[in-house]
């Protein structure tokens, strides 16, 4: 893709700039001449065709807007002249076919993971304290100061501070120059040398502002995703608060564990405030339970396992104009080699994937899923249109300045990330993964709302693809970042994994591209290299209420 200027798909009427074109360039598509009458932005669109008021736009063979004004041939395409369109959809489907990529170079390969009682397989190995309404936050602040950094975990700095030292030395009668020179700094990285329990990745605090008032619906939902993350297969085990009187009682989360896994055998330990003798004596059952099941946690170790046995959350945020032709289509391809490897890569941000439903229905292997989608898309659709929005007004002010002007033209972009493969099962928030193959998740576009839903539903490893950037991650499962733009991985290389910028410049097809992500994932997936997000300390936790969020 090393041209200045690109035409996705034979049907568009729209090219897209891969560097910043100047009026009076002479361009050619498809065997035809374009003088281009006007400045065309990186990452932008020019027509392909003189256009009308009304004429229909499209990209990536897909309608994505219509003219509201006359464009010329060959000028830009903006939030000026065009508007959001999208193409209808049925719930029945059409023909579809697949052919499965080449897997040779992965057909041996496996990744070192943490096997669980339920035959699920963890990147990871944390242990989860987990608040069942806000009004225990405060609990889990206590909790976190009494343990992490004791235990050797991160703290929310690179480093920490050790005034015990200071303490000490003072004490003991030094002196101020004495006290002055005494090294109080420990890195993360020296920390994590001096953990008491290696084999446990961290404890993860999941504080949120949910769990009572609001709806009830609301609270069913939260002990559903909180359910889902207890029996995620990254985590050991979990300490869970609760005050007494909330709306999402314990009873109600223990029943949302079962049903998920009726045999769970992990550690889970509940303690409830308002039965306590005091705060004290609550606080100092808590830090012992969590104490006494990380010393259960610490005897798993990590061990081979097939890479059937990992479940990819696909994920964008902060998409730009090439997001859509690198970053997630490279994405799309490693998510059909896992696919036919056994594995079970999930699709969300149903906001996104508007104007390319019909296609994502044709994938559908069952009829059932196929209309649940269909449903799905309609009631969200519906719901956004009812309290004066719509998913028209997805794209973000970051999106159109970096060329994703309407909903569809960012959603067809978006949906790469989701391959050619067959659909298997389409999930409503919460719903568990259970089949191997592409799943849909239905989730709001705004990232954290999707990765913790992601996450919820069972992924043990996310993708994360971006074209502005984004330090986005997850308490539970990794979050891999890999920028659309090779400028965006020089300018953001502390918190990007990956750079598929490549593809724009012509150094890597989407397939070598592709085979390349599923490589690193292999490789963080098996803790022999860290993802950013996890070094950082990006711990982002945000559960959706089910109101309309975009």
């Amino acid at each position: 893709m090393s041209k200045n200027y690109v035409q996705i798909d034979p049907k568009d009427n729209v090219i897209v700039a891969i560097t910043p074109l100047e009026k009076g360039t002479i361009t050619s598509v498809s065997g035809k001449n374009i003088t281009l009458k006007e400045n065309i932005k990186q990452k932008h669109k020019f027509t392909l065709n003189h256009f009308n008021v009304g004429d229909k736009i499209y990209m990536y063979g897909v309608l994505i807007g219509k003219a509201t004004q006359t464009i010329q041939e060959g000028c830009a395409i903006t939030i000026e002249n065009v508007k959001h369109a999208s193409a209808e959809f049925k719930d029945s489907k059409e023909p579809f076919t697949w052919s499965a990529p080449d897997i040779s170079n992965f057909k041996t390969r496996t990744f070192k993971g943490y096997h669980r009682k339920d035959g699920k397989v963890g990147t990871a190995n944390y242990w989860l304290v987990i608040p069942l309404t806000f009004c225990e936050n405060r609990n889990l602040d206590v909790l976190e100061g009494a343990l992490s950094e004791k235990l050797g975990y991160e703290t929310k700095k690179d480093f920490a501070v050790n005034t015990d030292a200071l303490i000490h030395k003072y004490k003991s009668g030094a002196t101020t120059d004495e006290i002055f020179n005494t090294p109080i700094i420990t890195t993360k990285e020296e920390l994590s040398k001096n953990r008491v329990f290696p084999n446990v990745d961290g404890i993860k605090f999941l504080k949120h502002d949910g769990g009572c008032g609001g709806t009830r619906q609301d609270s069913q939902v939260l002990c559903k995703l909180l359910a889902g993350y207890i029996t995620n297969p990254n985590v050991a085990g979990a300490t869970v608060f609760s005050l007494g009187c909330q709306n999402a009682q314990i009873n109600m989360l223990q029943k949302a564990i079962e049903a998920i896994d009726p045999n769970c055998k992990k550690p889970i330990h509940f303690l409830e405030q308002q039965r306590s003798e005091s705060e004290r004596k609550l606080i100092e059952e808590a830090v012992k339970h969590t104490f006494i099941g990380l010393t259960k946690a610490n005897k798993i170790e990590r061990k081979p396992a097939p890479l059937s046995k990992l479940v990819l959350g696909l994920e964008c945020g902060g998409s730009d104009g090439f997001s859509g032709i690198s970053a997630n289509p490279a994405l799309g391809y490693a998510s059909d080699l896992l696919v036919a490897l056994g594995g079970s890569p999930v699709l969300s941000e149903f906001p996104e994937l508007n104007g390319v439903e019909q296609g994502l229905i044709n994938r559908c292997v069952t009829d059932q899923d196929s209309k649940k989608f269909y449903n799905l898309m309609r009631a969200y659709s519906a719901a956004a249109v009812a309290v004066g929005s719509g998913f028209e007004n997805n794209p973000s002010p970051g999106n159109i300045k970096d060329g994703l002007i309407t909903d569809a033209m960012k959603s067809a972009g978006a949906a790469k990330k989701g391959g050619t493969s067959p659909i298997v099962q389409v999930l409503d928030y919460t719903e568990q993964v259970t089949k191997p193959g592409l799943n849909l998740l239905c989730t709001p576009g705004n990232d954290v709302e999707s990765t913790t839903a992601l996450v919820g539903s069972g992924c043990n490893i996310i993708v994360f693809t971006t074209g502005l950037g984004t330090p986005t991650g997850n308490p539970v499962a990794p979050v891999l970042k890999m920028s659309s733009n090779t400028q965006l991985y020089k300018r953001m290389n502390d918190i990007i994994d990956i750079n598929a910028g490549t593809v724009i410049s012509g150094e890597d097809s989407i397939e070598s591209m592709g085979e390349k992500i599923l490589d690193h994932i292999i490789k963080v997936a098996s803790n022999e290299v860290a993802s950013k997000a996890v070094l950082h300390g990006n711990n982002d936790f945000i559960p959706w209420k089910r109101g309309v969020s975009l």
